[in-house]
């Protein structure tokens, strides 16, 4: 599994091409059939193992499986040594960013041992003017930076200006489980 996706990717070979006067013509008792079911059969798992490896494109505001999968956990038993570990993602729809301060925003995620973050993102739109800036975000004039964390209850938006005018903001939380 990791060799392909490390070299090549996940994708769908797009060359088959079926005949369907073969699925009509056929006897269902011969060889030929049978060796058609089988190909048929293989090329859907194909499409369904690729589809599965491919990271999803929803944000949504409840957790889902994104389709990501990190390498299998160091310090698992030695039986569960080689299971890849999914992970979740949950996106948070904020509202406005604060003014000089910190906004609190409950996760609401059961983090237990082994939650693990993998990635805390998110972005800012000041609607009436069009500008949008990245979180965490970064300038040259370390007042203007806006910090984003999390911890096992919250995530944290911390500002040093007033930020108010990006009124609406999106965060997206992606973790582990296991």
């Amino acid at each position: 599994m990791a060799s392909n996706s490390q070299q090549y990717g996940s994708f769908v070979p797009t060359t088959y091409v079926w005949d369907v006067g073969t699925f009509y013509q056929a006897d269902v008792n011969s060889l030929e059939f049978k060796e058609l079911l089988v190909r048929l059969h293989e090329f859907v798992n194909l499409i369904a193992i690729n589809t599965n490896f491919k990271t999803t494109g929803y944000y949504s505001l409840d957790e889902f499986v994104n389709g990501k999968l990190y390498f299998p956990n160091p310090a698992a038993p030695t039986n569960m040594s080689q299971i890849y570990r999914q992970t979740y993602t949950k996106t948070f729809n904020v509202g406005a960013l604060p003014n000089a301060t910190t906004l609190v925003i409950p996760h609401g995620i059961t983090c237990n041992v082994g939650t693990t973050s993998t990635w805390l993102y998110g972005s800012a739109t000041n609607t009436s003017t069009q500008d949008f800036i990245p979180l965490p975000y970064t300038t040259l004039v370390p007042s203007d930076n806006i910090q984003l964390r999390a911890d096992g209850t919250n995530i944290y938006i911390t500002t040093g200006i007033d930020y108010t005018a990006f009124d609406t903001t999106y965060v997206t939380f992606e973790y582990l489980k296991q």
